[in-house]
Formats: structure tokens, C-alpha cells, sequence
């Protein structure tokens, strides 16, 4: 346990650290923005660029682990969506939100330097292959039921092709497709171009995680309880218990894909996701459940990271 304590407890300093800085004022909230961006658009595609572009082929593609992980996902999914129907005055985008939330992890900003710190760089492996489910399949699929009471089935659709050709033009994707390429064509770089690439890459995830204690300053939580507490349950506990099944129903799945997966399932929901929540007015619960779940996920991942053990 004391191991553990001593990868997980890092982490959540660096994020009391951007928490302490945004609110002392040492920086601001447009700052945090920029550190963001910095992460999104630069560091982390490097990373999982160099990560995939690295290895074979056939070890980074891993049907099995991708069908576990996305049976996890949708099985939170419709999990969440149906036990919502039993809150009080859950309105279609409410629905949608909470069941995203539930079964939507932070993989790039908590999840990536989690588990490449508990499993060693094989990990992010993992990571890429979530981040495809998430992107490609769980926030269209969240989006889409949000949406469903709003639009006709024509401006669905449109929202839909606009919502996948934003993803295939998020720097996460293209740097995935990337790699995937050049595994598969074997094309490697000079050991300029690779440095560069280290570089941005070892820089991701300090910042990422900085940023996410920048981001719960300034939060206005309130809201519905009963929602709050059935979205953190569905990201804490549905989702990883929903993860480790398909799992070890997909067995054999390497160990470190196994235990990767089943700890980026038990990080929180995506940080964007009060943001997500303004357009239906709907963002003061789900800021509440994103602060909820980001202070109890140091005990729910403590636990979580006990039981499955590095490999």
C-alpha cells in the first residue's frame, strides 16, 4: 500500500499545486487555457506518437483490449442512462451528461501519467487505445442522446459529422493515426527529429496535471445531489467494475493492457465536462461532480491500484 501511496501521492500534489497557484493568483484562469492547449495540441500527441511509432504493429493493436475496454465503457453507459431515469426531473441532455460522465475518463490530463508511472512506458499504449474508444465512440454516443430531444433526426446527423470532424482534427487523434502509420510502415525519424519528439513528450505530464488543479479553481458546484452522486458512482465504481469484467471475459489480455485499462477507468470524468454541460444549462451539478470525484478518486484509486497490482 505504501507503494502505491507513493506513485498516487505525487500526482494529486501536483494538482494541489496548480490548485494553490490559480488560487494565490500566480496564475490565472487564461493561463491555465494556455498550459492546456500546450498539453492537448503538443505534448501529449508527442508522447503517444512516440509511444505507438516505437513498437510493432501488432503490439499496439489489440482488438481484445480495445473490445473489453469499449464493452466497459457502453455497459456504464447504458448503466448510468437507465438509473438516471429514476432521478427526479432528469431531463434528455441531463440523461446524456450523466451518462458520458459516467463512463468517460480523463485518460490524457489523469489517467496518462498515472498509469505510466505505476506500469512503465508500455502503458501508454493503453492510453491510446482509450482515448480511441472515448473520442470515437463514447462522446459521440454522449453527445447524441444529449441532443436527442433538441433536433430532428436531420440535425442530428449534421451534429454528429460535425462532432467526428472536429475529433479527426484533434492533435490526440492525428498523433494516434500517426503512430499507428508509422508502426505499421516501420518509418523511423533521425535522432533529431526523435529528440525534439522526447522532449515535448517527458513534458506532458507534470503540466497535465497542473492543469487539472487549475481548472477546479473557480468552479461553481450546486445543483441536484442525487445526480452528483449517481454520476460519481457511475465514474468510480460502475466503470471500473464494468472494465474489469469485460476484461477477464476477453482473457488472455496482456497484464499491463489488463491492469492499464482497469485503472484509466477508475480516473474521473473528462475534465471539459461542466463545459460540455453549458450549452443545456446543466454545468452547476456537473461541476460538483467533477470537483466530488477528482478528491475522491485519490481513495477510490488508491484501492483500485492496490487490488490489481503492477504486473
Amino acid at each position: 500500500m505504501l507503494d502505491i501511496l507513493a506513485i498516487i501521492a505525487p500526482l494529486f500534489v501536483a494538482m494541489a499545486a496548480g490548485f494553490v497557484a490559480v488560487r494565490m493568483g500566480a496564475y490565472n484562469k487564461a493561463d491555465i487555457r494556455v498550459l492546456g492547449r500546450f498539453v492537448i495540441q503538443l505534448a501529449l500527441p508527442a508522447l503517444l506518437f512516440k509511444a505507438l511509432s516505437e513498437r510493432s504493429f501488432g503490439e499496439i493493436i489489440n482488438l481484445d483490449y480495445l473490445g473489453a475496454y469499449a464493452l466497459g465503457s457502453l455497459i456504464t453507459f447504458a448503466i448510468a442512462a437507465a438509473g438516471a431515469r429514476f432521478l427526479k426531473g432528469v431531463s434528455r441532455p441531463a440523461l446524456g451528461l450523466i451518462a458520458l460522465g459516467a463512463s468517460t475518463s480523463n485518460s490524457g490530463f489523469i489517467g496518462f501519467p498515472l498509469v505510466v508511472q505505476f506500469l512503465g512506458p508500455k502503458a501508454t499504449i493503453a492510453i491510446a487505445l482509450c482515448m480511441l474508444v472515448e473520442n470515437l465512440v463514447m462522446m459521440p454516443l454522449g453527445i447524441a442522446l444529449a441532443e436527442s430531444s433538441h433536433q430532428d433526426g436531420h440535425s442530428r446527423i449534421r451534429t454528429l459529422l460535425t462532432l467526428f470532424s472536429g475529433l479527426l482534427r484533434n492533435p490526440l487523434i492525428i498523433a494516434i493515426l500517426a503512430g499507428f502509420t508509422c508502426s505499421l510502415l516501420q518509418i523511423h525519424f533521425p535522432a533529431p527529429v526523435t529528440r525534439v519528439i522526447d522532449m515535448f513528450a517527458l513534458a506532458s505530464g507534470a503540466v497535465a496535471l497542473f492543469v487539472i488543479g487549475g481548472t477546479l479553481v473557480g468552479l461553481r458546484p450546486g445543483g441536484d445531489l442525487p445526480r452528483v452522486l449517481w454520476v460519481c458512482s457511475g465514474k468510480l465504481i460502475i466503470h471500473p467494475l464494468a472494465v474489469t469484467a469485460m476484461m477477464m471475459l476477453f482473457a488472455p489480455i496482456d497484464p499491463v493492457l489488463r491492469t492499464a485499462g482497469i485503472v484509466v477507468a477508475s480516473v474521473p470524468m473528462l475534465s471539459i465536462f461542466p463545459i460540455l454541460a453549458q450549452k443545456y444549462d446543466e454545468q452547476s451539478w456537473c461541476a460538483s461532480g467533477l470537483l466530488i470525484a477528482t478528491i475522491a478518486s485519490f481513495a477510490t484509486l488508491t484501492i483500485v491500484m492496490w487490488m490489481t497490482g503492477a504486473p
